[in-house]
């Protein structure tokens, strides 16, 4: 018999058999470059210059086309194309070939035609298509199948037509802004849980406003002239049967009397009060002065001088309460209270307000706030005021007037994180010993690094989610748990202000480009960390309009020239057993320091090694790792932006 070859192992065929299935699985996979490069030709006009090439939109999780952003498996997440002048229909076929894209923001551009067929991209939490030309009739059940949107922007168009009862079905919906545009009928029983803004503002809608929204805003009902019930002053109340002509005359005699009664009694009034007013001020020759004299930790803050005939506040002015605080105290309360300043900074002026029958409070004084109007800054105190996170200080109200603004929190006693770092050499004062240990400087940076992961997680519409982190807007409480403060202002600041004095302004890509990327938060994490490992102060956050990385600088040149005691601060205590992990740390910092926006690690990157460190490793632990990690740092002169990297 001739030779016959042995049949193939079955845990062979097995092997190939999924390696194929797994190559035909990859092949069949959607490209999120050729999605994007058909919904450039197909829809964009114009289109961003850099789309296209042999780069994708994504470098691992490092976005790196106009308007894409990408999630941590590298696909694009976000599709944000906002004020390029965009113009022509809205065609969204192509996109349905991205699976991980949640959110798309097409504002203020002039798109026209009817409303894009957003049906075939059902995973959508947030879409943004306010400022357009969008008109005609919105199909009824367009959003039965988007469950998971959160947010609805089509405000600022010509939509016309019904509002589609089919937005009852999302039921996370958080947001709705119709306004500005021509919905008629009206509008649907709204229902869900997490709705905290709903504007339908000038339209034609009529009927009564479903009571879920009864406690939002009246100017959001605003402008449509049938609308009734809360929160309007508009009752739904059938209107009363026409009044026989007898009853009617009774009614007007009745109504005449009462007039006359009235003015004679205002007539009375009047000349009783001129008269007492005549006395009184015989009485009284000067208005009363009070001086309240000022100080914290032993140094003299200021003086606040007011009077008090000058204290009254217009009806209209009022406070605005956000979050669940509501209506707890007055502006006039805010007057009475005894005030101390705290400092003054960039933006302005901070006081403690000590409430008579309430806590204390810190008013923050904003006079670089007048280039938006009303509408837009209410709007986004109400989404600052949705934030709740156990590393971010709550707004609790605000103050609106054009010439300036008022940002009322609470007062957190233990002072702010620069106080704690450098209070060993403030006024006469001397100490060898920080405050902060080891163990407490990495609680913080750990409580910093969740706070502003939250920010960008909640806020992805912002370029910079907090857009001005330092140590002096890190507060700490009475355990050094530390609380963010001064977040996500950058759209409701003046441009100009902005650009000279918000700290993500000043980084590399800014000196470059002119204007920040969403990294520049994360490169002012990293400033932050090394200015807590150093207890170095970064000297570029006081040049105004001067970008620069002066620690950062400082740090490298040292690292490739010596050893750890010139780096890390030497009056921190707690450090035994624990250079390891100071030494990752400062990796980590380098990182988010990297000058070229796209070797920068990502915001959920850098606090994913964070969370992983420790305050302090068993001798064995620490001998090889203290080891591994200096020869990673030291053993060269001449380290590689590699060194500074991970992916």
């Amino acid at each position: 018999m001739g030779d016959q070859s042995p049949p193939w192992p079955p845990h062979l065929l097995l092997v190939l058999f999924l390696f194929l299935a797994t190559w035909r699985a990859a092949a069949d996979a959607p490209d999120d470059r050729s999605a994007l490069l058909e919904f450039k030709e197909t829809t964009l006009s114009p289109a961003p210059s850099d789309w296209g090439g042999q780069d994708g939109p994504c470098f691992k999780n490092v976005s790196i086309w106009t308007g894409v952003y990408c999630d941590k498996d590298g696909r694009v997440s976000v599709l944000r194309l906002e004020s390029m002048n965009l113009s022509g229909t809205l065609t969204l076929d192509a996109l349905s070939e991205l699976p991980n894209l949640r959110s798309l923001s097409f504002s203020n551009n002039s798109l026209e035609g009817s409303i894009p067929n957003v049906t075939k991209l059902p995973n959508l939490k947030s879409i943004y298509l306010s400022m357009n030309r969008f008109a005609g009739e919105i199909p009824d059940g367009m959003f039965s199948a988007m469950l998971g949107l959160k947010v609805l922007w089509l405000s600022q168009n010509n939509f016309s037509g019904s509002i589609p009862s089919s937005l009852t079905a999302p039921k996370k919906l958080a947001e709705l802004r119709l306004d500005g545009n021509k919905f008629e009928g009206q509008i649907p029983a709204l229902w869900q849980p997490n709705l905290q803004l709903v504007n339908v503002s000038f339209n034609d809608l009529e009927g009564p406003i479903p009571e879920r929204l009864s406690n939002m805003s009246a100017s959001w009902f605003e402008g449509n002239k049938n609308l009734c019930g809360p929160p309007l002053a508009v009752s739904c109340e059938s209107p009363k049967k026409n009044l026989s002509p007898a009853l009617l005359v009774v009614v007007i005699v009745i109504s005449v009397a009462a007039l006359v009664a009235i003015v004679g009694a205002t007539t009375f009034l009047f000349r009783r009060r001129k008269k007492e007013a005549t006395t009184v001020n015989k009485l009284r020759s000067v208005k009363p002065e009070t001086t309240v004299h000022l100080e914290a930790d032993g140094m003299a803050l200021g003086t606040v001088r007011y009077h008090e005939g000058e204290k009254k506040v217009p009806k209209e002015e009022k406070l605005l309460f956000v979050g669940e605080r509501r209506g707890t105290f007055g502006l006039q309360d805010l007057l009475r209270a005894s005030a101390e300043v705290l400092g003054s900074g960039n933006f302005g002026s901070s006081y403690k307000a000590i409430l008579l029958d309430g806590p204390s409070v810190v008013v923050k004084r904003f006079k670089e706030m007048n280039g938006v109007g009303r509408e837009y800054f209410q709007e986004h105190m109400r989404r600052l005021g949705r934030l709740s996170h156990p590393n971010l200080l709550p707004l609790v109200a605000y103050y609106y007037r054009k010439e300036e603004k008022l940002l009322i929190s609470d007062y957190i006693p233990n002072g702010s994180l620069a106080h704690m770092l450098y209070a060993r050499t403030a006024g006469n004062r001397t100490s060898r010993t920080s405050p902060l240990d080891w163990p407490t400087r990495l609680k913080i940076i750990k409580g910093v690094a969740r706070g502003l992961a939250y920010l960008y997680e909640e806020l992805p519409m912002l370029t910079v989610p907090h857009g001005h982190l330092k140590s002096s807007n890190v507060l700490l409480d009475l355990s050094f748990e530390p609380i963010l403060t001064d977040y996500a202002l950058a759209p409701v600041m003046n441009k100009a202000h902005a650009s000279e004095l918000m700290v993500a302004y000043k980084s590399p890509e800014c000196a470059q480009h002119g204007k920040p990327s969403t990294k520049s938060d994360v490169w002012s994490l990293g400033i932050l960390m090394l200015e807590i490992l150093t207890g170095r102060f970064p000297a570029n956050h006081l040049r105004p309009g001067r970008a620069g990385t002066d620690l950062a600088k400082w740090v490298s040149s040292v690292i490739r020239e010596e050893w750890t005691g010139e780096v890390f601060d030497g009056t921190m205590k707690g450090t035994r057993n624990s250079e390891g992990e100071m030494l990752k740390l400062l990796r980590i910092a380098m990182a988010c320091c990297e000058t070229d926006v796209r070797r920068r690690c990502e915001m959920a990157a850098a606090l994913e090694r964070i969370e992983e460190l420790k305050e302090r490793e068993s001798d064995a632990e620490f001998s090889s790792s203290a080891i591994s990690e200096g020869e990673a740092f030291y053993s060269s002169k001449a380290l590689t932006d590699d060194d500074f990297s991970f992916s």
